[in-house]
């Protein structure tokens, strides 16, 4: 294979590297120059001989640099024009160094290059088209960085190309094609991968671009905007065995044709706008994962072929207007383990039959039309039947419980009959029981086709790491694999920790080694895992020169100065120590006057120092003087986090004083949240923290006085505040622009992960505030597009997606809003009597009646006085805001502009002031004060409450 080619020209190259010497005068002062413009490089990068010195990730033969292979060695900097002199070079590896920017300069002098991988750095700026130049490249790996700008059309030139992966970037435009005067993709016969996934490139598949000439097996098109049809030319490409085209806009019907890739392992075409017929995959018997979700196909009867797929291990077909009972020969299929059938109109009984296939693990058939369940003992299978006319009100059947847990997903490697030592810092103990420092980074796999909580598949993807690493004889003990999680794309990622034989670390061509397989391909997963990418962290725990180098680059005299030097520093530290042991005293009590954080217990729950712009350290002295001692007069709320009490500062100000009571559960961290995320957001829709304190074991937050409690205290009625349609519109508003404040304008950006009525308080103008940031998550550049995290939220407002796939995104805040629209004009809770808002609405909703036929479910208060064509928007919005894939909704910016459309049609001005004064409004001050946090519920993806109350 042409991947074991490159890896044993590299280890022939290490090989040649250790007998070459005097490297050749026009290599070495291009390395000098690219040396000068990186920092962290190799200790052992000294001298003016790479070549003869061995220089870390160097590889020469004739004294000319043919290789250089620096993965996760922690480089930054730029990468010059300076490479362009190494003529010679044939692999440039430089993958995993975040701290790599900038643009790629031209490549145009490398005409011997054969690989250049530089997989998860952060490079900017367009892709040059030089790199159509490189004739002899078969390699080209670029994905995951930040590249913008279009496709180079001279990737065309490049005849040798095996692998092709500009996937994870920011590129944009067309899928270039050839012409009469310029190349295009579709001169790549020869090329096996095409992975251009989660971009932004638009406009139509290119019909040109597939021919029956090509040889691709990955194509691989997923979460761009690309339009129009899927191209007929498609089904001419035999040899395909994965197809992504999933979070596109494509549209029009799917070309009979597709029933020539009978080749083809996982089809993924969900999330589009494809009409007509549904797919007709028969013949397709190497299919073992299909999932065609949330298009607009004609509605048809269960297809034959669902149960002659013999292959067919997850069926995914939500939203696909399929209808009639399932047969119970699909459930029989042996490899079969994932049906969801979400969304659509299958009915009468659910059969599972008795020969069912042992390795089914979810049957999730929620908001179709099932009537009967024929159950038998021993079923170990997870059955949602939620939304059918079987799980009416009062059934307590398991299989009509929206909290029952998913299907269990954790995995690690287990130990080798040995019991794990206690490790030094930083060390951690290998499946072997040996402490060391381990090499990590992420596996993450594009498109996986087997349910992932199975053990037995990882189990040999760690054997066939082992044999891969073993048989390039590279000092790897043993691997170590955990967490898998889904993220929202349906790749599966997986943390990796391979740990080093003979010591307790890798040195540099131990980690280059490994991390040129991993960024190569070199290593093959086994099939059920698919294209895969690995994106591996910088390793930190590299050793010193050796002694016999050292002692060669050394002389007599440097020694005897360092001896001296040695002695000098000796007798400073001494004296140094003396005087720090007398002052220590005085020192620690200046500290603790000028620094509030001195105090901090790190080794508590509530984690590091907090980082805080503005907000003041109170004492507790004042705040329990603000607050007569704490008095029960004084209390306004509580919750499970503590109690609340208004107090009033020495200034004449009030404030809500929120303490914690002691042994809180959940207290450290949101205490520690709210002040990092509260002391540096501004906004006039976001609650404002005043300061905080955490002296003598105390830990208290200051907010400012919000007059009017929460908004579900509003709807509620409970504290006699009547909101007419007008005022619901201008509060919907003002939560949409603090949100979108979180979102857009935060630094860093904030997912505040708990949106819901008693989290919007309204003041004395009835303007809506969004407070609560105990959940709240920061997400910082790293973090960009989405966050793997525990599930946490409020049941009835927290997104499916999220809590599935433990990927947060902004759009989960988007999904809780939706559900506070509904609640808006509802007055209902999410969950009342244990029916659900949003599928209420939907079930309700008929778009031939005015006002969509909604007026049972409206709050009376509201419903004879909304406009029409408003209310019809408004739900609208929200619908679309709970729709079901997050790649659907809008963004928080979006609804903004579209709630003062909304206004603006009911001839409001958006930027008008709000109430005067809410005192005409009655407001009743007998209830809970909104700071409480009593209906908070948060929870773990492995643990579900089984009953929640609406509150």
């Amino acid at each position: 294979m042409i991947w074991r080619f490159h890896l044993s020209l590299l280890v022939a190259l290490v090989q040649v590297s250790t007998i070459a010497a005097l490297t050749s005068g026009q290599d070495f002062p291009a390395l000098k120059a690219l040396k000068d413009a990186w920092e962290n490089v190799p200790a052992n990068w000294v001298g003016a001989d790479p070549c003869g010195d061995g220089w870390d990730g160097v590889s020469c033969t004739n004294n000319r640099i043919v290789s250089i292979t620096l993965a996760s060695t922690g480089l930054s900097g730029q990468l010059t024009s300076d490479i362009g002199g190494l003529s010679e070079l044939l692999i440039l590896d430089l993958s995993y160094n975040k701290g790599l920017t900038g643009s790629l300069p031209s490549f145009e002098n490398l005409k011997k290059l054969t690989s250049l991988i530089l997989v998860g750095c952060g490079f900017s700026g367009p892709i040059p088209p030089s790199v159509g130049s490189l004739q002899k490249l078969v390699f080209l790996s670029l994905n995951s960085n930040n590249f913008i700008g279009g496709i180079p059309p001279s990737i065309g030139h490049l005849s040798n190309l095996y692998w092709l992966d500009l996937a994870d970037n920011k590129l944009s435009g067309t899928i270039p094609v050839s012409n009469a005067t310029s190349p295009g993709l579709d001169m790549l016969v020869g090329t096996k991968h095409f992975h251009f996934g989660n971009n932004q490139l638009s406009g139509e598949i290119p019909s040109q671009l597939f021919s029956s000439n090509m040889t691709l097996i990955h194509v691989l098109f997923e979460n761009n905007q690309l339009t129009g049809r899927i191209p007929s030319t498609l089904g001419l490409v035999r040899s395909l065995e994965v197809l992504r085209l999933d979070k596109n806009a494509l549209n029009g019907s799917v070309s009979a044709n597709f029933s020539n890739l009978t080749r083809v392992q996982e089809l993924f075409l969900a999330n589009n706008r494809l009409t007509g017929p549904l797919p007709d995959l028969s013949g397709l018997n190497v299919l073992s994962y299909v999932d065609v979700s949330n298009n607009s196909f004609d509605a048809t009867d269960i297809p034959p072929w669902f149960s002659s797929l013999q292959s067919l291990n997850s069926l995914i077909m939500d939203k696909t207007q399929i209808q009639g009972q399932l047969p119970v020969s699909l459930f029989s299929l042996s490899q079969l383990q994932i049906v969801s059938l979400k969304n659509n109109r299958i009915n009468g009984t659910l059969n599972i039959g008795a020969d069912y296939s042992r390795q089914l693990q979810l049957i999730d058939l929620q908001n179709n039309f099932v009537d009967a369940f024929t159950q038998r003992a021993g079923y170990n299978i997870q059955i949602v039947l939620v939304g059918n006319p079987i799980c009416e009100e009062g059934t307590r059947d398991a299989y009509c419980s929206i909290t029952q847990q998913s299907f269990n997903n954790s995995y690690s490697t287990p130990a080798e009959n040995c019991v794990p030592p206690l490790c030094a810092s930083d060390q951690i103990s290998s499946p072997k029981c040996k402490c060391a420092y381990p090499y990590t980074g992420t596996l993450v796999f594009r498109a996986p086709s087997f349910s992932f909580g199975n053990s037995s598949v990882y189990n040999s993807l760690e054997q066939k790491l082992m044999v891969t690493f073993q048989s390039r004889s590279l000092p790897v003990d043993s691997v170590f694999l955990s967490n898998p999680t889904k993220n929202l794309d349906n790749y599966l990622e997986l943390s990796l920790q391979v740990f080093p034989s003979g010591q307790d670390y890798f040195n540099r061509s131990g980690i280059s080694g490994i991390g040129f397989i991993l960024s190569n391909q070199t290593f093959k997963p086994p099939r059920e895992f698919g294209p895969f990418y690995f994106i591996g962290n910088s390793y930190a725990f590299f050793p010193g020169l050796s002694a016999d180098r050292s002692h060669k680059s050394l002389n007599n005299k440097v020694i005897i100065g360092a001896a001296v030097g040695g002695a000098v520093i000796v007798l400073l530290l001494l004296i140094a120590g003396v005087y720090a042991f007398r002052h220590r005293r005085r020192a620690e009590m200046a500290t603790q006057k000028s620094d509030p954080f001195a105090s901090w217990e790190k080794n508590k729950d509530s984690g590091g120092v907090p980082q805080i712009k503005g907000a003041k350290c109170f004492s507790f002295e004042e705040l329990q003087k603000s607050t007569n001692n704490f008095s029960e007069a004084n209390e306004i709320g509580g919750g499970g986090y503590g109690k609340v009490y208004r107090g009033t500062l020495p200034n004449g100000q009030l404030v809500a004083v929120k303490r914690a009571r002691q042994g809180s559960i959940h207290g450290g961290q949101e205490f520690k949240s709210e002040i990092e995320l509260l002391s540096r957001v501004h906004h006039k829709n976001v609650v404002s923290l005043e300061g905080f304190c955490f002296e003598q074991g105390e830990q208290l937050l200051v907010y400012e006085y919000i007059a009017n409690g929460t908004l579900r205290d509003s709807l509620s009625g409970k504290i006699g505040i009547r909101l007419d349609w007008t005022r619901r519109l201008r509060i919907a508003l003002g939560a949409a622009k603090g949100v979108q404040y979180l979102h857009d304008l935060a630094n860093p950006p904030i997912i505040h992960r708990d949106i819901k009525s008693n989290n919007i308080l309204l003041d004395d103008r009835l303007n809506a505030k969004v407070t609560d940031f105990g959940l709240s998550k920061p997400m910082d550049e790293s973090q960009k597009g989405h966050v793997t995290t525990q599930v946490k939220g409020t049941m009835g407002y927290l997104d499916p997606e999220y809590y599935m796939t433990q990927q947060l995104t902004e759009k989960s805040d988007v999904y809780s809003f939706g559900v506070l629209l509904l609640e808006l004009i509802t007055a209902r809770t999410p969950i009342e009597r244990g029916r659900y808002i949003v599928r209420e609405v939907k079930v309700a909703m008929d778009v031939s009646k005015d006002m969509y036929g909604l007026q049972d479910i409206l709050d009376p208060i509201i419903a004879s006085s909304m406009p029409e064509r408003s209310a019809e928007k408004f739900v609208d919005l929200s619908l679309r805001c709970v729709h079901e894939s997050g790649y659907n909704r809008p963004t928080m910016s979006e609804v903004v502009k579209e709630l003062e459309n909304i206004m603006a049609l009911c001839g409001l001005n958006p930027n008008a002031e709000s109430a005067s004064s809410s005192a005409s409004y009655g407001v009743n001050r007998g209830y809970d004060h909104p700071y409480s946090n009593e209906s908070l519920v948060s929870y773990s993806a492995g643990y579900l409450p089984t009953r929640l109350e609406p509150k």
